[in-house]
């Protein structure tokens, strides 16, 4: 029979469960009339509704299967049973044409919505707050390289004036205006005069210019106010 499987073990029972999202399965008797009567009816329904791996209709001979009309606690004949993932969702007893169309639509709808449900959170730029996620990531990254610039100018300026602030100093200490330096030059130069007024038997009396001149010489620049 098209679109319909009917099941020959308990295995292939379970089987079925496992690997169909939605099964419909019909438990019959082949001595049972009103069996026979809606069996047309849920032919018809496999072949419009059956799906692989999706939704699937299966027949069970309670007579031959007695071990699964037993673990579904089937008592009366027809009985149609719906699963969804395993377990079952809906149970409906009797020879009801209208009532077990209606089951079958909504258990097919419920495959399909399961799967776009799925489908919905796999497409590119629709997932939940995935948009209003990437605007904090921006302002992090912002904020991030504001601080980066910030840090890097003070950084350069404190080094700039650290730089000029050196050189100045150097310059100034080495200048010919430098007070200090002109005191240096001045006692040199008297010192040289006197070593040379006294001639050679004076050559003692030079040791005590150049001793007076060492406090001088270890004076240091300290501030512009100096100058």
């Amino acid at each position: 029979m098209s679109g319909l499987v009917e099941i020959k073990s308990p295995s292939e029972w379970q089987s079925l469960l496992s690997g169909t999202t939605i099964v419909v399965a019909d438990f019959y008797a082949d001595w049972c009339g009103p069996c026979k009567q809606i069996a047309p009816i849920f032919q018809r329904l496999a072949t419009q509704h059956a799906s692989p791996k999706k939704v699937a209709f299966a027949k069970v001979n309670v007579d031959s299967q007695p071990e699964v009309a037993q673990q579904n606690r089937v008592s009366a004949m027809p009985t149609f049973k719906i699963f969804q993932n395993g377990s079952c969702i809906q149970t409906i007893q009797g020879a009801d044409p209208t009532g077990l169309s209606q089951a079958v639509a909504k258990a097919v709808q419920l495959a399909g919505a399961g799967k776009a449900h799925k489908a919905g959170f796999k497409t590119p730029g629709r997932t939940l707050g995935g948009e209003s996620a990437s605007r904090p990531s921006s302002a992090v990254s912002s904020l991030q390289l504001g601080n980066l610039l910030s840090t890097l100018i003070s950084f350069i300026g404190l080094y700039l004036v650290s730089f000029f602030s050196f050189d100045g100093q150097k310059a100034a200490e080495q200048s010919r205006f430098n007070v200090h330096n002109a005191q240096q030059s001045q006692t040199a130069a008297s010192g040289s005069r006197a070593g040379f007024g006294s001639g050679s038997g004076s050559g003692s009396g030079a040791k005590p210019s150049g001793s007076s001149t060492r406090p001088q010489q270890r004076a240091a620049f300290k501030t512009l106010a100096d100058l």
